[in-house]
């Protein structure tokens, strides 16, 4: 079967470094850095007292009092991001037929803080089972999607990915291939997460996954700098409007560029760890670009995982290297987890999009703390450290790798007729 073209045509984005994607992008470029120390809850006696909470916030700008109040935070922040991306993609869905639209949405954790509280609460109490009716309905993962397709009378495919922080690249992967083999026109997609609450930060501290760099937060996210200790907890949404190419062009929509592959991989190694050759990595990115039907010279730039922790970055080099051979020393390679910290299931859906601005605006966002080389890393390697490059990029490449060893990439192009 013929398999139809899918473009983007719409972005939403709420995030530690911006509350809308023009604020996100300009934040990117120019560097800034979005950790500081926590405010969600006391964190005085945590080993990792800072994070990348998103800012100025308010749920009641999107909803009333009274639902916000029955949704937990992550299904906040998707519903915030998902209005920005429905009005810049212009979609009238009056006019269009809802019945082939659908959403497709990833959270690696979900509910959360509403988790954490109604334990508490019951902990604290004296026994008596008594527990918020929408416990339940609050902090499932499906809830996301199930919300955002009932705000807008959406009845196409409905689901959510699961795949720690490789879920929202998995839930653009699915939406990608729902719509190109004609089970859906228009596919509302992305991921939302938000773990900075005690659980969340003390999960990831008895692990040893965070940064302890409490005296100076807003370094502490370092991909690739030999001084990296671990990653920065972050939070928020990223909504992208996949549209198959022919409906994008009867209704007028602007596109934003194509999304032409994606591919998945398991390491099959480790509950945490990737693996040390980054055997895992360079499965996922090769199966992209076979997806894709292009080579490793037609990659520009490399969204990478890089989550600044001294394993993986490695790993993940590695990959790059072994697969791009000679050409892994022309790509852009660039973490902008070092400025958003790391969005765990909702990071494919925000740093797809530092992808598709990239190539939009000619300019790749830099990886910004790099203080001091690590030799473990080939010098030639262009990691754009601490200012943006201007650059034409007419393709580009997202990876994201989840604990459990799940892997996946995605890879957008510049669209032309």
């Amino acid at each position: 079967m013929e398999l139809k073209r899918v473009v983007v045509t719409g972005l939403g984005a709420l995030t530690p470094i911006g509350n809308t994607v023009p604020e996100y992008w300009d934040s990117l470029v120019k560097g800034v850095s979005g950790a500081a120390p926590i405010t969600r809850f006391d964190a005085s006696k945590f080993k990792t007292r800072f994070a990348c909470e998103v800012k100025n916030f308010d749920p009641e700008d999107f909803m009333d009092r009274k639902e916000a109040r029955k949704l937990d935070p992550f299904v906040h922040y998707a519903l915030a991001s998902t209005d920005e991306a429905v009005k810049d993609a212009n979609l009238d869905f009056d006019n269009l037929d809802t019945n082939r639209i659908g959403v497709i949405w990833g959270s690696g954790i979900g509910g959360l803080k509403t988790f954490l509280d109604e334990v508490t609460n019951f902990a604290n109490g004296d026994g008596t089972p008594r527990f918020n009716p929408f416990f339940i309905p609050k902090m499932i993962l499906d809830i996301a999607p199930g919300h955002i397709s009932m705000k807008y009378g959406l009845h196409g495919p409905n689901f959510s990915t699961v795949s720690a922080c490789a879920s929202s690249t998995n839930a653009l992967i699915d939406s990608l291939n729902y719509i190109r083999c004609g089970f859906a026109d228009v596919i509302v997609s992305g991921g939302s997460e938000a773990i900075i609450n005690e659980a969340g930060i003390g999960g990831f501290n008895a692990m040893h996954a965070l940064s302890t760099r409490n005296d100076d937060p807003a370094t502490a996210s370092r991909p690739f700098d030999k001084d990296r200790d671990g990653f920065v907890a972050g939070e928020g949404s990223g909504t992208i409007i996949l549209e198959s190419l022919e409906h994008a062009k009867a209704r007028g929509a602007k596109i934003y560029a194509e999304l032409i592959g994606g591919g998945m991989s398991a390491d099959a190694h480790h509950i945490t760890a990737s693996h040390p050759e980054g055997l895992g990595a360079s499965l996922a990115m090769t199966n992209a670009m076979r997806d894709a039907h292009i080579s490793t010279d037609d990659i520009d730039y490399i969204n990478v995982h890089g989550t600044s922790t001294p394993v993986g970055d490695i790993s993940e080099t590695k990959a790059i290297m072994d697969l791009f051979g000679p050409h892994a020393f022309e790509l852009n390679i660039s973490s902008t987890k070092s400025m958003t910290g790391h969005l765990l299931g909702a990071a494919g859906a925000v740093e797809s999009m530092a992808c598709i601005l990239a190539i939009k605006h000619g300019m790749v966002p830099p990886t910004i703390n790099h203080f001091t080389d690590d030799p473990n890393l080939d010098p030639r390697l262009n990691f754009t450290f601490n200012k943006a490059q201007k650059r034409d990029i007419k393709v580009a490449q997202s990876n994201t790798f989840g604990f459990g060893g799940h892997n996946a990439s995605v890879i957008f192009k510049k669209y032309e007729e």
